[in-house]
């Protein structure tokens, strides 16, 4: 897909591959800038506040970061990207491109009532997707949009429930050895192609 021709420039403040892909499949061209946060000092009770937070502190941190730039002029576009979170890129020569809008998100898993966020180890990453084998979990995300030039912001979250088949131990043994799941909230990522056959069904929720 060509590039889209937009009035605006935008920044993915996010390393998430699954939000990479969804706007290079859009066929939006894109900065990526990290945060860099610790999110383990941000914490609430509700899954959905949690995600808010998270988003807007990263929007903080990133245009703290633009403030102090010498140059705030993005210099490598994302234009398209790979199921092995391997991002194609093209060097561009912009003098006059100023980005305008910033894109951040968030996600949690939700099991049994517990939040649920990156797992620490390879075997906490075990535990949680042999915990959702025959059963259920819940994906809360968040996404909030920063208008560079004026400070507006807008956001929202939402939430889906996903209901699972038994997950084989080999799959599981595949996926942590490719190691995608450990960099990912609750170790699970439904559109891996080793866990596609195992889900049953995907309820949006109403909020």
């Amino acid at each position: 897909m060509e590039p889209l021709e937009s009035p605006f420039k935008i920044i993915l403040g996010s390393s998430s591959i699954a939000r990479r892909k969804i706007l290079s499949e859009m066929g939006y061209e894109f900065t990526l800038m990290s945060a860099d946060i610790d999110e383990k000092a941000i914490r609430t009770e509700k899954p959905e506040e949690l995600v808010m937070a998270l988003a807007k502190a990263k929007a903080d941190a990133i245009v703290s970061k633009l403030q102090t730039s010498k140059d705030m002029t993005p210099s490598v576009l994302i234009a398209a990207d790979t199921a092995e979170g391997n991002p194609k890129r093209h060097i561009v020569e912009d003098k006059d491109a100023e980005p305008t809008l910033l894109i951040t998100c968030d996600q949690v898993v939700v099991y049994e009532g517990m939040i649920r966020e990156k797992p620490e180890s390879e075997e906490e990453a075990r535990q949680f997707i042999k915990g959702y084998s025959g059963k259920h979990a819940a994906t809360v995300s968040s996404v909030l949009v920063t208008n560079l030039k004026n400070g507006f912001t807008k956001g929202d979250f939402d939430k889906v429930e996903i209901h699972f088949h038994e997950i084989p131990d080999h799959v599981i043994d595949k996926l942590l050895e490719e190691g995608l799941v450990l960099k990912v909230a609750g170790a699970l990522i439904i559109e891996h192609p080793l866990i596609v056959p195992y889900v049953k069904d995907v309820q949006h929720l109403r909020l």
